[in-house]
């Protein structure tokens, strides 16, 4: 029928050959383009499948080494001419001057808190109140876990795991043993800042015991306290290019065990990243901050 048509429109109808020809030369690129499109998608979803795979150790662990770094945070402020250290609470541009303050408005605001049993209301509320007076962070303490959050930068061999932060106050690190040992009695009952951690895999999950810890650090920024008897266990996986973290706090404190908001970070592929290091933590007189909004 196609030919019957082309040789009519050749010989009595020209402008009808055209048409026809012009129309096979579509349908022949519009094949042509799904063919493309089609491989495309192809190289594409391979490419990101690939993207996306966890990468192993030789022992068929996940390899979580690598720089999990989520950007540096700091609190600042001025001395006034009455001495006294004020916070800059204007703006609200999401600088570090405003950190602190935005911080915790946003931290009370969240549904997930720790329960603490009825005796400890008074000076949790206490401690909520004066907060930006009490926190031992301005006090150039380190911020302790599960406060800390996730490892900035891991490093893993098949004995031990190192966790590295690069925090405001102090870059501080952890040696996690991988060796199937457990916490000695002298290392329960020790009080540290960042406690004593053993390490276990659990299928594809790095699960993270620490003990040991002193009752100085906060388990976050509304005074949130704990006691000599506090454990902490992170569970830390990774898919692709992105690390899960989550902690749960068991105190005698506490009415039951509180699992802190979990928190997700994407691998730093940048072969320059680095610390921002030590940048000399300036200790705050919390008797003479000033801050209206928070103290009232």
């Amino acid at each position: 029928m196609t030919v019957f048509l082309k040789s009519i429109g050749d010989i009595k109808f020209p402008f009808l050959g055209l048409l026809l020809r012009e129309y096979r030369m579509k349908r022949q690129v519009s094949l042509f383009s799904r063919a493309v499109a089609a491989l495309l998608t192809l190289i594409l979803y391979v490419g990101t499948v690939a993207a996306q795979e966890t990468p192993r150790t030789a022992d068929g662990h996940p390899d979580l080494t690598g720089f999990w770094h989520a950007g540096a945070m700091g609190f600042r402020g001025f001395e006034n001419e009455d001495g006294d250290i004020v916070l800059n609470l204007e703006g609200r541009d999401n600088s570090l001057t405003n950190f602190e303050t935005d911080f915790a408005v946003l931290e009370r605001s969240k549904a997930n808190k720790p329960m603490y049993k009825p005796e400890y209301w008074d000076r949790i509320q206490d401690l909520d109140w004066n907060g930006l007076a009490l926190d031992p962070v301005f006090g150039c303490k380190p911020a302790s876990i599960p406060r800390v959050g996730p490892p900035h930068k891991i490093v893993q061999t098949p004995t031990e795991i190192i966790f590295m932060y690069d925090t405001r106050n102090i870059n501080a690190y952890r040696i996690i043993p991988m060796d199937g040992r457990e916490h000695l009695d002298i290392q329960v009952n020790d009080t540290t800042w960042m406690g004593y951690s053993v390490g276990r895999w659990e299928g594809d999950t790095l699960v993270v015991d620490s003990v040991g810890f002193n009752d100085e650090s906060w388990l976050g920024w509304m005074g949130y306290i704990h006691s000599w008897d506090m454990t902490v266990t992170e569970r830390i996986r990774r898919e692709g290019n992105t690390l899960y973290w989550e902690a749960t706090v068991d105190d005698t404190m506490l009415l039951e065990p509180w699992t802190v908001d979990p928190i997700q970070r994407q691998l730093n592929e940048d072969p320059d990243a680095f610390f921002f290091g030590d940048t000399g933590c300036e200790e705050r007189d919390a008797d003479r901050i000033v801050d209206p909004t928070v103290r009232g």
